[in-house]
């Protein structure tokens, strides 16, 4: 059995109870050592076989969790986040089915999640935006055309770019030119939740040279949007005046 594990944004105690629980109870771990923090490691058992994906391909990958399976031993695939976003599962699990290797995903608190927190913030605003578009920039990576920042920009809203942090300059310019303003703010979050986390505030115009000079170039969210800035309208939820199915609305 293997099973995919979101060890979430950083934060060793932002694994979910599950994911611990697998943790605890793998023979084999394989972990984004990039990107995970690895203390969640610690919980491993004593006789685990702990590996470091960062240096294994696809095909080294799925060749220990098949050893892993002959030999009746349950897998930990570790990944960073939550497994459903750029987390390149999907041709994982399409090689376990080819074999017919039984597996699950067991979900975790996404980056973006934990950047929000970080940041005190809300995504979605009334009156500023309802929608979260995440993105990346094209890099080494092609992206297909119909999704390239710029087009993706003309719906101003939300925007939550991973990936991104080499290529801020170049997102910075397609966001530009497929309509966001300038003095749009933006958030920049490195290693969210980690304890070397750092948070910088400013706006798509200066976000690439500000990234420059705090010497953030990888392992940061980019958000973009309105909804860190200072204007929203209260929500229809709490209205006093507003009906709901549990609560009458009081007239002024």
């Amino acid at each position: 059995m293997v099973h995919f594990v979101g060890a979430g944004p950083g934060a060793v105690d932002l694994i979910t109870v599950r994911g611990l629980h697998y943790l605890e109870e793998a023979d084999v771990i394989i972990y984004a050592g990039s990107l995970v923090n690895p203390k969640l490691l610690e919980y491993a058992k004593p006789s685990c076989e702990i590996y470091d994906s960062a240096r294994m391909s696809l095909e080294q990958i799925v060749r220990v969790m098949e050893e892993a399976e002959k030999n009746r031993e349950t897998t930990v695939r570790l990944h960073t986040g939550d497994p459903s976003i750029y987390g390149a599962i999907r041709e994982q699990m399409e090689e376990l089915k080819k074999r017919q290797i039984e597996f699950d995903i067991c979900p975790g608190v996404s980056a973006m999640s934990g950047a929000a927190a970080s940041l005190q913030a809300e995504y979605t605003l009334p009156g500023v935006s309802q929608s979260i578009i995440i993105s990346r920039a094209q890099g080494r990576t092609g992206v297909p055309e119909t999704e390239a920042l710029r087009e993706l920009a003309v719906h101003q809203t939300t925007m939550i770019l991973f990936l991104s942090s080499g290529l801020a300059d170049k997102a910075r310019d397609e966001l530009l030119l497929g309509g966001y303003d300038p003095a749009t703010p933006v958030a920049v979050v490195y290693k969210a939740t980690w304890p070397e986390e750092k948070i910088l505030r400013t706006t798509l115009e200066r976000v690439a040279e500000d990234m420059e000079r705090e010497g953030i170039r990888k392992t940061a969210l980019i958000i973009v949007g309105n909804v860190l800035g200072e204007q929203y309208a209260r929500s229809k939820l709490y209205d006093a005046a507003f009906t709901t199915e549990f609560r009458r609305g009081i007239e002024e």
